[in-house]
């Protein structure tokens, strides 16, 4: 018939038996919660009930009992359908009949999935990281390339004086902040940045690249009781914490290892941004404060200043 040809490999008249068995099948074990839920009724003594209740229970258990087997031999004369194997002849896996012992082709499915949400993500990756801009160079922040400054050494270890040079022309370039270097532990750089009276930052440098830099409100103590600066110890508050963050962030952004001092001076000249931390607005949303804390981003090219969820 016809529907053989549709179906091959199953009986559909035990299948349609299958049918009408589960069907008995849940009357039975809904009769069973039925003689639970009435319980010992429409007896004159307890013993009566007791009898009459055991023997209903009795009952609708071997309904239950009998009707399952009826339902457990149709299953096996309904026989299998063809199965489609979606991946080539890797889905003669499922047939296996030691599939306990040797999961392949449950594995194999689930690396398959996994391959295909790889892909997708990594199209979706690919395509943020081509918006951006993946040219990091100081010259972003104004530098002309006419004015570009002449050759410095390119070497890592350069002469102390060259540092203190650097740091003191930085230093007349912003009468807002003041620089203060010391070299507790030899050559390398030590740098007490004060902006204002808003916030203090320690800059720690190996030679005149920096490698850390901690930022603290401006009445938090920045030393330690031997009176050197703490450069492990964190600020109490949370938005300087933030700001620390974010420092981080940017010493990543601000990379030319051909020109040192460009870089720190263009680290320095986004530091100086903070002037107005607590009185400058978000650029997205126009609010001062969102969860407590004032904008504490600023945009490496514009310096304008955003919340830290609404600069994405």
């Amino acid at each position: 018939m016809a529907d053989g040809a549709l179906s091959p490999g199953v009986n559909l008249e035990a299948f349609s038996q299958a049918i009408a068995a589960i069907q008995a099948l849940r009357s039975s074990v809904t009769r069973v919660f039925d003689c639970l839920k009435d319980g010992m009724r429409n007896r004159e003594t307890l013993e009566g009930r007791e009898k009459g209740f055991m023997a209903a229970f009795q009952e609708s258990l071997h309904s239950v009992s009998r009707d399952l087997g009826e339902l457990e031999r149709l299953s096996n004369l309904v026989g299998k359908p063809s199965e489609n194997h979606p991946l080539h002849n890797s889905g003669l896996l499922s047939l296996d009949p030691v599939q306990d012992k040797t999961p392949l082709y449950s594995q194999l499915l689930q690396a398959y999935k996994w391959s295909n949400k790889l892909q997708y993500h990594a199209g979706l990756a690919s395509g943020l990281l081509n918006q951006q801009s993946l040219k990091r160079s100081a010259n972003q922040m104004g530098v002309s390339a006419k004015r570009r400054p002449k050759a410095q050494p390119t070497t890592l270890v350069l002469p102390p004086q060259y540092v203190d040079d650097v740091i003191n022309r930085i230093d007349r370039m912003f009468p807002e902040m003041s620089i203060q270097l010391s070299r507790p532990n030899g050559t390398s750089a030590m740098l007490l940045v004060t902006l204002g009276k808003v916030l203090k930052v320690i800059v720690v440098m190996r030679s005149l690249f920096i490698d850390r830099t901690i930022v603290k409100g401006y009445n938090e103590n920045v030393y330690t009781e031997d009176g050197k600066l703490d450069i492990w110890s964190k600020s109490n508050y949370q938005v300087f914490q933030k700001v620390t963050d974010h420092a981080t962030t940017a010493l990543l952004h601000y990379q030319l290892p051909q020109m040192p001092d460009v870089v720190v001076r263009s680290f320095m000249t986004w530091l100086r941004s903070y002037i107005k931390l607590f009185q400058a607005p978000c650029q997205r949303c126009g609010k001062f404060l969102q969860d407590g804390l004032p904008p504490t981003w600023r945009d490496f090219r514009t310096l304008e200043a955003f919340h830290d969820t609404c600069r994405q």
